[in-house]
């Protein structure tokens, strides 16, 4: 964990070669391989402070490096708050944390214009939202003035204020928690802004022994200062062109476009998935396959990300559930033809 991964030579290579016109397979395989080391050392950091939720972390890392954004939904107290944190220090990224409260303004987000009586001007003072991985913590707790604030950041990675438009740092990640729509005090958020969330995942209660290893100064929040990062934010950007890079056949791509029309059909489903959402798989499963170090998206990558990319983007008839949506994802998954050869 003390040593940072240099990606950057496999970087000018990606960029040159594999954004913009076709590579050979061989050529492909090297960044993936680069970016499944960098997977690896991401998932050992991880562990190191969330013990025994591999599969969670797993989504976790699919959400950095695919560039969308990550949800978690679940109970206080598991993690959820550690995770972020600890993504932030892995990748040497500047990290921030919002409480999503009733009270909650949207100049809170995205920062406020000050003026100065001795220049006669006025200074802005960005908000939260100006760091690498942003934590929006019980965002649904917010009222939907304060959700919407951050929208455009989520999608356009920048902030309007007074009339200016200010971009926001690179790479940029954001993490929203929420608590089960049960909960009380609660706002569910709009469906435009849960399309702008590359993955859903819930973190859980910790197994005896890993809540144990937690107790034991084994894991938690106290090894979080021992984290040392495994790479930086160059890194991580050339990581994210990487993953665009795998490469996708037609007959893959026709398998997502399926899965998402079923949605779209199925009678307990009141609005299916989108293009976005469509997309939005398509980038996850590339994450997943090069995380896996391969060079290329199969059918198993997209079956691997279909629930966690579509849950919480489809709007079910018997009102907001992502456990519930989640399963039904999984039936389509058994319903649509699976592309061979």
């Amino acid at each position: 964990m003390g040593k940072l991964l240099d990606l950057k030579g496999a970087g000018k290579h990606v960029e040159s070669e594999g954004m913009t016109s076709p590579v050979r397979s061989g050529e492909r395989a090297r960044p993936a391989a680069q970016v499944a080391d960098l997977g690896g050392a991401l998932l050992a950091n991880l562990s190191t402070v969330i013990r025994g939720k591999a599969d969670a972390l797993h989504l976790g890392v699919i959400a950095l490096l695919s560039g969308g954004h990550l949800l978690v939904e679940d109970v206080p107290g598991v993690a959820k708050t550690l995770l972020a944190k600890a993504l932030a220090q892995s990748v040497g990224g500047s990290f921030r944390r919002v409480q999503g409260t009733p009270d909650l303004l949207p100049s809170d987000l995205t920062g406020v214009s000050v003026y100065q009586p001795a220049s006669g001007a006025w200074e802005f003072r960005p908000g939260p939202l100006f760091a690498n991985v942003v934590l929006v913590d019980e965002v649904n707790r917010a009222t939907p003035r304060a959700q919407a604030a951050v929208l455009e950041a989520m999608e356009e990675h920048q902030v309007s204020v007074d009339g200016a438009t200010r971009p926001l740092p690179d790479p940029f990640f954001l993490v929203a928690t929420q608590n089960p729509f049960e909960h009380a005090g609660t706002f569910p958020l709009p469906d435009g802004q849960l399309d702008r969330f590359a993955i859903v995942m819930h973190l859980g209660y910790a197994d005896p022994a890993s809540e144990r290893d937690v107790l034991l100064g084994r894991g938690g929040a106290d090894l979080l200062d021992q984290l040392d990062p495994v790479t930086d934010t160059d890194g991580l950007r050339w990581a994210r062109a990487a993953v665009r890079a795998v490469h996708c056949e037609p007959a893959v791509a026709d398998y997502v476009v399926e899965l998402a029309t079923a949605t779209r059909t199925h009678p307990e489903i009141a609005i299916g998935a989108s293009t976005r959402a469509s997309v939005g798989v398509l980038h996850a499963a590339q994450a997943n396959a090069a995380l896996r170090g391969r060079s290329f998206v199969s059918p198993d990558d997209v079956k691997t990300v279909a629930a966690p990319a579509l849950a919480h983007r489809l709007s079910l008839r018997g009102g907001p559930d992502i456990k519930a949506a989640a399963a039904l994802v999984q039936t389509v998954l058994d319903q649509v033809p699976v592309p061979r050869g």
